[in-house]
């Protein structure tokens, strides 16, 4: 078995730190990239640069501990669509688009499953690059739980797709549902319940002042 994964398909210790090496030179790749055509005082700063990687990493990390899986498929993690959303709350709707890709490649990288190059795109790319639409409420006054929401449902509508997609592809619906209501019906089950679990979260003053108080952190 390999050093990065355990005999039961997880990530080991050495499998968590290769993947917060992994998202940290893929940001430091697109910095690079995105430096060659700014100005210094336009380029990511290196603590914007580390709250983002954070960000991934925790999200990465949190979407393999699993609250509650259904019996249908779809399972509810520990708060990921919330740790992949908090770049574009922190710092707008390009970094929160930015940092959702790649969120998105990360994933892919851990769990890849491939059928169509289409696919792929919305089950990876996509699914996790509009998380960044919450970008479009971080200086607004409830941003958070606003941003969240748009978020949570741009999730849902990319994933709708991918299940059309997979239902075209040989995936069997429930029986007697419409492939559109079963991936609508599939897909909202799972992302949801987490998204209701982290709104009930989310609604303790604490961990919202929490968060206010590392947001203005990573943008001073």
């Amino acid at each position: 078995m390999s050093i990065f994964v355990n005999a039961e398909g997880g990530l080991t210790t050495a499998g968590y730190i290769g993947c917060i090496v992994l998202i940290l030179a893929l940001l430091l790749a697109v910095l690079f990239v995105r430096g060659n055509g700014e100005t210094q005082s336009k380029q990511m700063s290196a603590k914007k640069l580390a709250y983002c990687a954070m960000c991934i990493a925790l999200a990465a990390v949190t979407c393999m501990i699993k609250v509650f899986e259904f019996p249908f498929g779809g399972s509810v993690t520990l708060c990921t669509m919330l740790f992949g959303m908090l770049p574009a709350w922190f710092y707008g709707l390009k970094t929160g688009l930015l940092c959702g890709l790649i969120y998105g490649i990360v994933q892919f990288v851990l769990g890849p499953y491939v059928m169509t190059p289409v696919q792929v795109l919305f089950d990876y790319v996509f699914a996790f690059m509009i998380m960044g639409i919450a970008g479009i409420f971080c200086n607004q006054k409830n941003g958070l739980v606003k941003g969240y929401i748009a978020a949570v449902l741009g999730r849902w509508i990319m994933a709708t797709i991918a299940g059309l997609i997979w239902v075209s592809l040989g995936s069997t619906a429930w029986e007697g549902w419409a492939p559109l209501p079963y991936s609508m019906a599939y897909n909202g089950a799972y992302i949801g319940a987490e998204a209701v679990l982290t709104l009930v979260i989310l609604s303790v003053p604490a961990v919202r002042k929490a968060l206010s108080r590392i947001k203005k952190q990573a943008i001073s």
